[in-house]
C-alpha cells in the first residue's frame, strides 16, 4: 500500500470514528432512511433545503467504516450545493472522495450515502416541494 492509500485509509477511519454533521434535524425539509440488507448498514439523511440548495444536513446511522465514512464525507460536500448539482453526482464522485480501491462486495456500502441523497431529492421534489 502506498502513502496516498494509507492517508485515505486514515481519513476514512477519522470520518468513521468522528462523523461530520452527525445527528438529526427536527425541522428538516426532507428526511429519508436507507438500509443495505446485504450487510445491515443503515443511514438517515436529514436535509434543510432553502432556495433549492442544501442549507443544512445531518446524518445518522450505523454500519461499516466505508458506509459511514462515505456518509460523513458526502455530508460535508453537499452543504450549499443546489439540488441540480447534487442530482448530477455519480458513483465516481463518491469513490474519488473515498480515495481507495473499493471491492465489488463493498461498493454497495460506499454508495449507500449517494443512494440516500438521490432518493431524498426525489422525495422532496415529487412530494414535498410540488
Amino acid at each position: 500500500m502506498d502513502n496516498t492509500e494509507m492517508m485515505y485509509q486514515e481519513q476514512i477511519l477519522d470520518h468513521y470514528k468522528n462523523p461530520r454533521n452527525f445527528g438529526t434535524l427536527k425541522n428538516a425539509s426532507v428526511h429519508h432512511h436507507e438500509y443495505n440488507p446485504l450487510c445491515g448498514d443503515e443511514l438517515d439523511l436529514f436535509l434543510i433545503i432553502e432556495n433549492n440548495k442544501v442549507a443544512d444536513v445531518k446524518i445518522n446511522g450505523h454500519g461499516c467504516a466505508i458506509s459511514q465514512a462515505s456518509a460523513s464525507m458526502l455530508s460535508e460536500h453537499i452543504k450549499g450545493k443546489s439540488l441540480d448539482e447534487l442530482k448530477k453526482m455519480t458513483k465516481e464522485n463518491i469513490l474519488e472522495m473515498l480515495g481507495i480501491p473499493i471491492s465489488p462486495v463493498r461498493l454497495k456500502c460506499a454508495l449507500l450515502s449517494l443512494d440516500t441523497l438521490k432518493n431524498s431529492i426525489i422525495i422532496y421534489e415529487k412530494y414535498i416541494n410540488k
